[in-house]
């Protein structure tokens, strides 16, 4: 199974895919912080946001994909960028006929560190043991491949509950 992991911003949207065995064990395959400044107005990011994404799906042919939920936590104009962004990533992915699945940013960290307080060091420290990769993973790509193994766990663990993937994570 692999996994894309995209962890949506309006300057930054992190990049993130993994594939998953049958027996759980994850691979790495391909990281990135797709950049979107420099593109001019937001509308054009949103543009090289959606092409971006759209292209490395087409090359990385993912199966799954899995988004950080919006935090709203600094301005109200920053909040609705970030939805936009993530709309536009959201888009990405389900024009291309792939499941999304949503995790809050708590929930990623409490999957990935073992506590919904980690910090960005912590996030790209453990995704480097985890995945076994070398020197400093950039941040934006480091959430993404966090969301990616989030979603592969809780994937897992509703597979061996024998209920739904979307339903093993939520208490609703």
């Amino acid at each position: 199974m692999r996994i894309l992991g995209i962890d949506p911003g309006s300057q930054r949207t992190g990049i993130g895919i993994i594939d998953v065995d049958a027996a759980g064990r994850v691979r790495h395959v391909h990281h990135q912080p797709l950049v979107l400044l420099g593109e001019g107005d937001f509308a054009a990011r949103l543009k090289r946001l959606l092409h971006g994404l759209a292209a490395l799906i087409d090359e990385y042919r993912p199966q799954e994909a899995a988004i950080e939920q919006v935090f709203v936590g600094r301005s109200a104009d920053s909040a609705l960028k970030l939805g936009q962004a993530r709309g536009a990533a959201i888009s990405a992915v389900v024009l291309r006929d792939l499941p999304v699945s949503e995790y809050a940013a708590r929930e990623v960290k409490l999957a990935v560190v073992g506590t919904g307080g980690a910090d960005k060091a912590q996030i790209q420290h453990m995704v480097a043991a985890m995945l076994g990769l070398t020197g400093k993973v950039q941040a934006d790509a480091a959430d993404a491949l966090a969301i990616a193994l989030t979603h592969a766990h809780v994937r897992a663990t509703a597979q061996r509950l024998g209920v739904d993937a979307r339903l093993a994570w939520s208490r609703k």
